[in-house]
């Protein structure tokens, strides 16, 4: 059958996610000279139209060595047709907006494998429930966070203000970028019952998306993300090679934006870090806010395992919560991960929580940091990312290019490993704990005042956490 090389041939041509998505659900007949494909909705044969149409003509002509003249992509309603023999389309939008040649904005890779079958658009704001928990109240805040915190409650108060929208939080996945966000929506419906607030992952957004485009409901689901007075989309830098999808959020971020409606928006980087994006895209997400969100020092993490316990009703030592928050710096939810471990294994043994239930409990942590975060680790990864050779920066030398990147691992090391300050002492050649206790005030204090040192440190941490 003509179609079905056609098929093979496209299959070498084209990506394997843009023909599983776009190239095989489309069925073909022959006409005299006409060959027909037939789509699911507008939608679909617009992109057709404006993006394969041409190489499936001359395909066609080739392959039925010119007996085929023209071809043609229509909208059929067929039940069974796009769909498997198991599923019954329904009948396809009729005035579904098309996609104008100029708004794709990059290829597809990824977006078929996320498609789920037969959601309901008009129901996304209803399946996608904010989690309550996620409130300022539980939300411990810190030097780390501080200002991502003060941010979010800004945003308020001052709802679609241009000067924080959109808002863009970014920094390492489990601090609370999450949390922050749905923070806002919780609180705006607390305060406006009435507000039409959506909480989606990009992943969900695609899902929804190419369930309403198979549907024929892409009018829909517009709608529903157009009218809102408050989105929230976590990790925004996972749409990278949804095309269609991409080119749906982009309307949807316009129009929401032109109507002074709220949006805030997270990734795992910066924005102009998001390059595999559109940069047309990336340029928007400048236009309002971008707030880092950084890994919770020591006394945070301590503060934010005491409070967990808490609202779990466990009766948490806080030297206890110093020794897990000293062995689990990466993150909130492997702090989470952890006191979950510990109070397993007390109830479990019938004990208080204390010391040696700690130590049971957080073994196999202990064995990895063992090997992965060691004084010596960070001597290395410090030496090399300041090129200066390890022996000096052991070494006696005070000159400052040698002194500056001594005190900065002796305060990484005191954040990252637990080890006491007479330890990390002798680990930098023999010095006395007074002088590393002043090397981690000073770290403290550069961090507050100099922009290109707590660079550094925030460089080196990621590279000491990866």
């Amino acid at each position: 059958m003509l179609w079905t090389d056609c098929l093979t041939r496209l299959r070498q041509e084209l990506s394997d996610n843009v023909f599983a998505m776009w190239i095989r659900p489309l069925v073909a007949e022959e006409v005299d000279d006409v060959m027909r494909l037939y789509a699911p909705n507008p939608y679909w044969t617009r992109y057709i139209q404006d993006n394969h149409l041409e190489l499936i003509s001359i395909l066609a002509e080739q392959l039925s060595e010119g007996r085929i003249r023209q071809v043609e992509i229509l909208v059929d309603s067929r039940p069974g047709t796009i769909l498997s023999s198991s599923e019954q389309r329904e009948q396809p939008a009729t005035t579904t907006a098309a996609l104008s040649s100029q708004t794709t904005l990059i290829k597809i890779k990824k977006e078929s494998d996320l498609a789920q079958p037969s959601q309901n658009p008009t129901k996304i704001a209803k399946k996608r429930q904010l989690n309550p928990l996620f409130s300022f109240s539980l939300f411990v805040e810190g030097r780390s966070n501080q200002m991502a915190a003060e941010t979010c409650r800004k945003v308020l108060t001052q709802l679609g203000a241009s000067q924080h929208n959109p808002l863009f939080l970014y920094g390492p996945t489990g601090l609370g970028k999450t949390h922050l966000m749905q923070a806002v929506g919780n609180a705006l419906l607390q305060a406006k019952p009435n507000a039409r607030v959506m909480y989606m992952t990009s992943e969900s957004f695609v899902q929804d998306f190419v369930s309403s485009l198979q549907k024929g409901k892409v009018e829909e689901f517009k709608k529903n993300c157009r009218s809102l007075d408050l989105l929230l989309v976590d990790d925004i830098h996972l749409l990278a090679g949804k095309e269609a999808s991409l080119v749906e959020f982009f309307y949807t971020f316009n129009a929401l934006l032109d109507e002074s409606k709220q949006i805030i928006l997270t990734s795992d980087r910066y924005p102009k870090e998001l390059t595999e994006l559109d940069p047309r895209l990336v340029s928007r997400f400048s236009w309002g806010l971008s707030v880092g969100v950084e890994p919770p020092d020591i006394e945070t993490r301590i503060e934010i395992l005491l409070k967990k316990a808490e609202n779990s009703g466990v009766d948490l030592p806080r030297n206890c919560a110093l020794f897990i928050a000293q062995q689990v710096v990466a993150n909130v939810r492997e702090l989470e991960g952890a006191l979950n471990k510990v109070v397993a294994i007390s109830r479990f043994k019938g004990t208080v929580i204390d010391l040696d239930v700690v130590r049971e409990s957080l073994k196999d942590v202990l064995a990895i940091r063992a090997r992965t975060i060691s004084v010596e680790n960070i001597q290395r990864v410090v030496s090399e990312y300041f090129r200066i050779p390890l022996k000096e920066l052991v070494g006696p030398k005070r000159t400052r290019i040698y002194a500056r990147p001594r005190q900065l691992a002796m305060g990484l090391a005191r954040e990252l490993t637990g080890d006491s300050f007479p330890e990390i002492g002798m680990a930098f050649g023999g010095r006395d704990h007074s002088t590393v206790m002043h090397a981690c005030e000073k770290v403290n204090s550069l961090r507050q005042e100099d922009p290109i040192f707590n660079e550094d440190y925030k460089n080196l941490m990621r590279l000491l956490q990866s």
